[in-house]
């Protein structure tokens, strides 16, 4: 017994001696930080798309003549494959590596935005801002966040993924004011061309900053008590992105998770950031000052998604998530009564308390997904995050079809209020039990 338990311990001391040894120079910042540095920069940089839809609506009625009910189908297009690539994004990175897919990423939104100059058609909205643009989004969405977080921390994890949440938010403070500005000033050509300048403008920090694992710099994680050898590449990303949601279907955690983050991206990138400006438009106000308020709701969301990062670390995530989308919930059936024509006190705190709470959701989100899920947890996070894409993209039409009707938003900010009082309670009824879904081969 004696002899095997020291045969074990010989052999052990072989395999440590023959890995990759982490770097033992002295450091006072872990080069993760720098690593999470250039995400948020890459996030930041690439938010200008996510920033431009609620401000094409009235231009391209005006020029083209389209219903508010066409052109958001191209956002509810652009949506839904931002969600649905996402998993398949989180899968090609563990194959080819996180800024390879970044940078085709980037290139791919350069080209669908810029091509949207030249369109006369309908069609052409939907391919360029709705396909490509969209497919570009998605290799760039939340699951690009939560590979980095899982590769390069295991401390700070909450709070990493609060900062990386809050780029978007940040580069949405950056471009709205400067995209609203240059659509009222010299159209939205102009603008368009903005937003590929800008994911090109991304492309060398991927490319000369990024790193895709720790043992590529012969160093451990964030936080890490040994040394994680760098995985062999995953072949087969698709099959291994379809078996790990067929496992993941099977537990209750997941429909939960799911539900409650469609309903998330029904009443965020669906409702506020695609018909906010219009909305408030059609009250009186000028598009500037609704893109500038959205802008702010960009500052708040940078305080409360870290705030909500380190509450994650902290505190149950699925009390958090109820709590946000409760107050999310009630903030939505006040917001009809405060829409008008200039800005006041009320609109205001509307906006720094919808701000606090924009995408407060996603640390709690992505740590019960870890929780439950271990190693896939990036690829269901990525399916996850789809449900909350398709969730935004039916509103995003819905809400444009229901202007059409109507004639107004009021029964859409209605109904979104009622759906965040049940994610609130679909959130309660999470089980902290781990799930253990089938092993995954690759």
């Amino acid at each position: 017994m004696t002899q095997t338990t020291e045969s074990a311990a010989t052999g052990a001391a072989a395999a440590e001696t023959s890995a990759p040894r982490p770097d033992r120079r002295p450091s006072r910042v872990h080069r993760a930080w720098f690593v999470a540095a250039v995400t948020f920069v890459t996030i930041l940089g690439a938010a200008a798309f996510r920033s431009l839809p609620g401000l094409l609506f009235d231009p391209l009625h005006q020029e083209f003549g389209w219903s508010r009910g066409t052109i958001g189908a191209a956002v509810s297009v652009n949506l839904a494959l931002y969600g649905i690539t996402a998993p398949f994004a989180a899968a090609l990175m563990d194959r080819f590596g996180i800024r390879r897919v970044v940078a085709v990423a980037l290139a791919v939104i350069a080209v669908g935005s810029g091509a949207t100059v030249w369109m006369t058609a309908a069609w052409q909205l939907l391919l360029c801002w709705g396909l490509l643009v969209g497919l570009g989004t998605g290799a760039m969405a939340l699951a690009f966040a939560a590979t980095v977080t899982n590769r390069w921390f295991t401390e700070r994890r909450g709070l990493v993924s609060g900062i990386l949440t809050a780029a978007a938010a940040s580069g949405q403070l950056i471009f709205l004011p400067v995209l609203s500005w240059t659509v009222e000033s010299h159209g939205w050509r102009p603008a368009a061309v903005t937003v590929a300048l800008a994911a090109l403008a991304v492309v060398p920090f991927v490319w000369l900053l990024l790193r895709d694992h720790p043992a590529d710099l012969g160093l451990k994680p964030y936080g890490a008590t040994r040394f994680v050898p760098r995985p062999e590449p995953v072949t087969g990303a698709a099959r291994r992105t379809l078996t790990v949601l067929s496992s993941a279907v099977r537990t209750g955690p997941f429909w939960l998770l799911a539900g409650t983050f469609a309903i998330c991206g029904a009443s965020t990138n669906g409702l506020i950031q695609t018909h906010f400006v219009p909305a408030a438009h059609d009250h009186g106000m000028p598009i500037t000052a609704a893109a500038s308020l959205l802008a702010v709701i960009g500052v708040f969301d940078v305080v409360g998604t870290i705030a909500s990062g380190w509450f994650t670390d902290r505190f149950e995530p699925r009390r958090l998530l109820a709590v946000y989308y409760a107050l999310r919930g009630l903030s939505l059936l006040f917001l009809p009564m405060l829409l008008a024509p200039s800005v006041h006190p009320p609109m205001i705190f509307f906006i720094v308390f919808y701000g606090l709470d924009w995408v407060a959701t996603v640390p709690p989100t992505l740590a019960l997904c870890r929780e439950q899920y271990g190693e896939d947890s990036a690829i269901v996070f990525g399916w996850v995050l789809a449900s909350h894409q398709v969730g935004a993209a039916l509103v995003a039409f819905l809400g444009g079809a229901a202007r059409d009707v109507f004639g107004s938003y009021d029964m859409v900010w209605y109904a979104s209020g009622a759906l965040c009082a049940v994610a609130a309670l679909m959130a309660l009824v999470i089980h902290r039990r781990p799930a253990t879904p089938a092993p995954v081969l690759a």
